[in-house]
């Protein structure tokens, strides 16, 4: 897939001001910090679409970028960063949820996971609560370019061990560096054949 056109089209609250149309959203979620608004910008070829900030859990609102006027990417809020109070927390866990679980709009979720981590409680979490609501989902892992060719595969390995003892079959995987471009392709692949398989 070829990105020509990246443009912001809305930020939202609640799932009841994201786009009223038929284009699908492609979401992308993760904890706060890991990488997520790089790893937009990576892939659509556009530095500044989504604000990257040093402060983790900057994303506090579902943001639509409309990808050559055929889909969205979402952008949604990260979780579990602690420096939030206890009641944002709580909003943006319903926001986060409403969105996913309850937005007829999203197509495929991709939930990004820091490569340099062993599996994050929070993350097995959510991606268990994924499987039991049927939302289709892969893993991305970001930060590919903090490890070497080595310490990547057994972190993968690490990872892939966890996974199998919650699923039969694993979710698609992907490895990313947003500073180097690593996944790019494979990603935007991914993304144009469940959009086209699944009209």
């Amino acid at each position: 897939m070829k990105i020509n056109k990246a443009l912001f089209r809305c930020s939202s609250e609640r799932i009841s001001q994201v786009p009223k149309d038929d284009l699908r959203d492609i979401a992308f979620i993760g904890r706060s910090n890991v990488g997520k608004s790089s790893l937009i910008n990576m892939l659509t070829g556009h530095g500044g679409l989504a604000k990257v900030s040093a402060t983790p859990g900057k994303t506090r609102l579902i943001n639509h970028f409309c990808i050559n006027d055929a889909w969205y990417l979402v952008d949604l809020p990260g979780y579990g960063y602690a420096r939030t109070s206890k009641q944002q927390r709580g909003a943006f866990s319903k926001l986060i949820l409403d969105y996913v679980f309850r937005c007829e709009k999203m197509h495929f979720l991709f939930v990004l996971v820091d490569i340099r981590h062993e599996a994050q409680r929070i993350d097995r979490a959510f991606i268990e609560l994924l499987g039991t609501h049927g939302v289709p989902f892969g893993i991305i892992f970001t930060k590919a370019d903090k490890l070497s060719a080595a310490q990547r595969e057994r972190s993968l390995a690490a990872y892939r061990k966890v996974l199998e003892e919650q699923w039969e079959e694993l979710p698609p995987l992907f490895v990313s560096s947003s500073e180097q471009g690593t996944g790019r392709e494979e990603i935007l692949a991914f993304i144009e054949r469940i959009l086209t398989e699944n009209p």
